[in-house]
Formats: structure tokens, sequence, C-alpha cells
């Protein structure tokens, strides 16, 4: 059963761009906080980017100021745009909700990733 679904994964050269987008088939997003992971090749999930219920960002040092996180609560969707990617970008990328602000949100629920590889 998908609770979350990712997209905009894909192979891409260093330097270049892309588009992550994460939606809710089944429940609407807007009272929840929204975070994006990376899990590389033999390794644990590491925690991106997240976007609090009421529009407040932060990211993990290794993406400052290359990515940002945005969401359009109308389409109950999440998007990470990904800036000058490098090759240890490379991983699967999982989005997740989160309680925050105080609000009603379904939270700690998952998607199943969506693949990105940057090569130099």
């Amino acid at each position: 059963q998908v609770q979350l679904l990712e997209s905009g994964g894909g192979s891409v050269q260093a330097g270049e761009s892309l588009r992550l987008s994460c939606t809710a088939p089944r429940f609407t997003t807007k009272d929840c906080g929204m975070s994006w992971f990376r899990q590389f090749a033999g390794e644990e999930r590491e925690w991106v980017s997240s976007i609090n219920a009421d529009f407040t960002t932060r990211y993990s040092d290794a993406v400052q100021g290359r990515f940002i996180i945005s969401r359009d609560n109308a389409k109950d969707t999440v998007y990470l745009q990904m800036n000058s990617l490098k090759p240890e970008d490379s991983a699967v990328y999982f989005c997740q909700t989160y309680k925050s602000s105080g609000t009603r949100c379904n939270s700690n629920l998952w998607g199943q990733g969506t693949k990105v590889t940057v090569s130099s």
C-alpha cells in the first residue's frame, strides 16, 4: 500500500539539476511537516531537508545552498529542487511526514523512493 509517492529521479551529469516530487495519494499532507531523506548504497538513510507545515525550512550541511525544498498544499505535494548536483548526491531519495507546529498530521509515513544518479 502506497502512503507517499516520490518521483522525478533520474541520471544526470555533475552540475545539472533535478526536481523531485512527493505526493500523498491517500490523505492530505498540508498539516504535516515533510522531510527528504536519502540512502546511499549499503548505508542507512541520511536526512536531507525538511519543511514545516508553516513553511519553515531546514537543510543538511551537505546540500545547503544547492537544494531548495518547497510545497504546494493545493496539490498535497512537496518538492526538492536539486541544483549543482554532485556524484556524492547519488542515492535513493525518500520523503517522510512528521508533526510540526502543533498541527494534526498522519506522521512517520514513507514512500518507496526515487533514484538519483549523478555522474562526473
